[in-house]
């Protein structure tokens, strides 16, 4: 080995062994790491999987409830901008539906994940939130609806929100700005992501692996927010790309760059529940595999109606097969034939290392 790739080795181990690292490390890996270490990082992230979980997945119904957005994200096929998408709403009664739909099917955990829609007041989002909590009084309710108030998410969690997805894109604040148009600023996602967590929420973050003009420095950055926000969910997926966006001709984020990064999160953050993302998948027919056995313990079957093909974010976006939830039992019988198991569970998140996620 070079002196470079014993450096990176190293580095591997030094995260693994419970020490975060700096951003020049960070970045030094992203920059000079192999297929070597890329399966070096994979295996040590799913041993410290394992110590915390167990080959435990846990599964989460995906309810894509509107492709409505008043944001402008260049990457985003339901962005404001992009007039060709046929945009809906599901109803109330219909979002239960798909509660009552995968709950039948073992789902404990519901994920309400839409656009960033003026529409659903807090009266209207509060009022869903309690109606699934009354019919579904076991069952963990996640929302990803973007960026609200701090009165609002406090709203949400008394009508019973359990949980709220919010990536956070990007670390750099140059870079994040070229993601996203004003008004749309880092600052306020930040904002949000700390108002989440001091409420109490179990929160989630996460970042687009390739996106357009991310670099080895951004990735670190990354990697340091992580490390001191220290969130309870972290969704990786690399960046792919929608035809009606201004990145529709910027090629695809690396597969093998995502999971390795997905990898040294779950070094950082042993704790973490982390997705094998539906970008993940979508990318590769392994992908979901390849990103469990990389530390990930979380899959989210997708419970919406056929509606929610509109629901395109990037192109290529899987719906059918593992991903929908008529087939969970399939999924369920791949999952435990790769030696993982599928409890009936809320899956909620757990620290065994003492407070550090407060």
């Amino acid at each position: 080995m070079t002196h470079v790739s014993d450096t990176c080795a190293e580095l591997i181990g030094t995260l693994a062994a419970g020490t975060p690292l700096t951003h020049e490390q960070y970045r030094f890996l992203f920059e000079h790491s192999t297929a070597e270490h890329y399966q070096l990082a994979a295996k040590e992230a799913r041993r410290v999987c394992d110590r915390h979980y167990g080959r435990t997945v846990f599964l989460r119904g995906l309810i894509e409830f509107t492709n409505h957005c008043a944001c402008g994200c260049r990457y985003c096929g339901i962005r404001a901008k992009n007039t060709t998408v046929r945009r809906y709403r599901l109803t109330d009664t219909q979002i239960l539906e798909c509660c009552q739909t995968g709950y039948k099917s073992g789902l404990r955990t519901f994920v309400l994940q839409g656009g960033e829609d003026a529409w659903y007041t807090d009266e209207r989002l509060c009022s869903l939130v309690s109606k699934i909590r009354a019919e579904f009084p076991g069952c963990a309710i996640t929302l990803s609806a973007g960026e609200r108030s701090r009165q609002s998410y406090q709203k949400l969690k008394d009508a019973g929100a359990d949980r709220y997805l919010l990536r956070h894109e990007t670390a750099d604040q140059v870079h994040y700005a070229y993601l996203h148009p004003t008004p749309q600023s880092y600052r306020t996602r930040m904002r949000c992501l700390a108002d989440l967590k001091a409420l109490g929420y179990q929160t989630g973050a996460g970042m687009m692996v390739g996106s357009p003009g991310q670099t080895p420095d951004c990735l670190a950055a990354d990697m340091v927010f992580l490390g001191s926000f220290r969130p309870h969910m972290v969704g990786i997926g690399p960046f792919l790309p929608h035809h009606a966006t201004p990145f529709a001709h910027e090629p695809k984020g690396s597969l093998d760059l995502t999971i390795f990064a997905a990898a040294l999160v779950r070094l950082l953050l042993p704790c973490a529940l982390i997705p094998a993302t539906t970008a993940t998948a979508s990318a590769s027919a392994d992908g979901r595999i390849r990103a469990l056995g990389a530390g990930a313990n979380v899959i989210m079957p997708n419970v919406t109606p056929a509606v929610g093909a509109q629901y395109e974010l990037y192109d290529g976006k899987l719906r059918s097969g593992l991903e929908s939830a008529a087939n969970i039992a399939e999924l369920t019988a791949a999952l435990e034939q790769a030696g993982y198991t599928v409890p009936v569970s809320r899956g909620d998140f757990t620290d065994t290392q003492g407070g550090l996620y407060v």
